[in-house]
């Protein structure tokens, strides 16, 4: 007996296309070709770096054309521009008058120096001065009454000579009227050549003896002078004794002791002028050779800048740094204090419309011979030549070109790859 089934109620259906199969697939495709798309730049720098850094880890800066300063900055040290040191004039024994950070003024006395060997040789100078003008009055009077004499003899032979002279006209008439003997007459001729040669004689004695008195009366008035300039000296030194402030200021040091015995040109103080400062620097000697004198800088006090100008330059170098002095143009920051520490910033150079970029660690790293530019993600290496360089720039001369970006922190990250992925 055959048992019937339900095959005759079977209705055959057509089978229906997957389309969300098709739309799933045709999705996956897009989505891997508009991946493939965007990372085939992605693939393409990968496969051109040998190295890859993070972005974080970097510093950039672009390649510009300006002014460049090239400067240094530098720790100063404020002192007193003008801080004189005191020094006995003469060996005693000292007593100072103020105590060390009293204020004194110009002129007002700080020390006296007790040197009763100087004192007195000063009143035994003063003496022999009294004397030697006294003898020189008397020189004088001596010397007028010399001149009195000469003058009356002087006068004398003047008088012989005419009485001579008298006698020789009456000879000489009487001899022509034969009134004189021939001996007689010439007996008045031998009076009159006496009295001639007298009063000759007498004249060239009294230009001698005026000549020898005018000589006693200089030599005396020299020793005067002479001896005018020793008490001189002497009433100098002995002024001396007296230690006078020669600023206005305050007392520094005091370099011996009350009542004590010091020697000549023995330093016993110094004084210290607050109204005049400079800033003394200590620069690194490879600065050395382009320190100058009369270079402009800039001190920076609080939050305010001062015009300086730098007036000294050590011309020595010790534990590698060169000495340098910097002073206030024109105004003075008010409260400043000896020994204060000021930033300080000197102007070495400045160039105008120049090829610069910004001061990084990568000028150390490639020694300035070496930079990485920075194109499309990825830092190429590429040989530069660079020129002088300041605390904020460096200047290029070579290898770069204003606009492009580099990397100017430290490149030795790099391993000195020629092309360096930057991953963001």
């Amino acid at each position: 007996m055959k048992i019937s089934d339900t095959s005759a109620q079977d209705i055959v259906l057509d089978p229906k296309p997957n389309t969300k199969l098709y739309a799933g697939i045709a999705l996956l495709l897009l989505v891997l070709g508009t991946v493939a798309w965007f990372a085939a730049p992605q693939i393409s720098r990968w496969s051109q770096a040998q190295e890859s850094v993070s972005a974080e880890r970097l510093r950039f800066a672009e390649v510009t054309r300006g002014d460049f300063v090239r400067d240094i900055s530098v720790q100063g040290r404020v002192v007193a521009a003008v801080s004189p040191t005191l020094y006995a004039s003469q060996s005693g024994t000292i007593t100072f008058e103020v105590e060390s950070g009293d204020s004194v003024h110009a002129g007002q006395t700080l020390a006296a120096i007790d040197s009763p060997e100087l004192q007195n040789q000063l009143l035994q100078e003063q003496a022999r001065l009294s004397s030697l003008k006294v003898e020189l009055q008397r020189q004088r009077i001596t010397t007028r009454q010399q001149e009195l004499q000469n003058q009356k003899g002087e006068d004398g032979a003047a008088i012989s000579l005419k009485a001579a002279q008298r006698e020789m006209s009456r000879a000489e008439q009487a001899y022509e009227k034969g009134a004189m003997t021939a001996v007689d007459y010439e007996k008045a001729q031998d009076d009159l050549q006496t009295a001639e040669l007298l009063h000759k004689h007498s004249l060239l004695d009294t230009e001698l003896d005026s000549e020898r008195l005018a000589f006693e009366l200089q030599t005396r008035q020299l020793s005067v002078e002479q001896q005018e300039l020793m008490v001189t000296e002497l009433s100098r030194q002995v002024q001396e004794l007296l230690i006078s402030s020669p600023v206005d200021g305050i007392v520094g040091n005091l370099s011996v002791e009350q009542k004590t015995n010091v020697a000549k040109n023995q330093p016993v103080l110094s004084v210290v002028d607050l109204s005049v400062f400079e800033v003394e620097l200590q620069v690194s000697e490879s600065y050395a050779d382009d320190l100058a004198i009369g270079m402009q800088a800039e001190i920076r006090a609080g939050a305010n800048l001062y015009d300086a100008t730098l007036v000294a330059v050590s011309p020595e170098i010790i534990s590698n740094q060169v000495t340098g002095r910097v002073r206030f143009n024109q105004q003075v920051p008010e409260g400043l204090r000896q020994n204060q520490r000021l930033t300080t910033r000197i102007l070495l150079e400045e160039k105008f419309d120049v090829l610069m970029v910004q001061r990084g660690q990568f000028f150390d790293s490639g020694n300035g011979r070496i930079a990485y530019v920075v194109e499309d993600g990825i830092a190429r290496r590429r040989p530069i030549t660079s020129g002088a360089s300041s605390l904020a720039s460096i200047e290029i001369l070579q290898g770069l070109s204003a606009g492009e970006t580099i990397v100017i922190s430290s490149t030795d990250l790099f391993n000195s790859a020629d092309a360096v992925l930057i991953n963001n």
